[in-house]
């Protein structure tokens, strides 16, 4: 079974938002939308008439979003089955989150690494 088959999104957390996101869109030219984060359009290199994104996010200082306050990014992989994958890692030891979330964006969940960092699996919609 595929595990990982791409990075859907890098989150991270800043003291100043605003101005982060402001310096990255001055300097680096990142396109940051009024949600306060970025979508990077590619395309697959298998299929290369298929369309896909990965998503650039600054988070308030505060936010509770990454699992713990001393964890300053988090990764969210793009997954292919997220069901079979989290049963998978849940047999091998580790320690996934019992919550998953399901919307118009896809299915997520959550593992966290053994140094500790919140890792997010997402399965896009189809």
């Amino acid at each position: 079974m595929a595990r990982v088959v791409g990075i859907g999104g890098i989150f991270f957390k800043a003291k100043d938002p605003e101005a982060l996101r402001a310096w990255y869109r001055d300097r680096l030219g990142i396109e940051v939308l009024p949600w306060g984060g970025a979508a990077m359009s590619w395309n697959s290199p298998d299929s290369p008439g298929e369309k896909g994104v990965t998503i650039w996010s600054v988070f308030e200082d505060g936010s509770d979003y990454f699992g713990s306050e001393r964890q300053r990014f988090m990764v969210n992989y793009i997954v292919a089955d997220l069901a079979a994958l989290l049963a998978d890692l849940r047999s091998e030891g580790c320690d996934v989150d019992s919550k998953t979330d399901e919307s118009e964006f896809g299915k997520f969940g959550w593992v966290t690494d053994p140094e500790g960092n919140r890792v997010e699996l997402w399965e896009p919609p189809k």
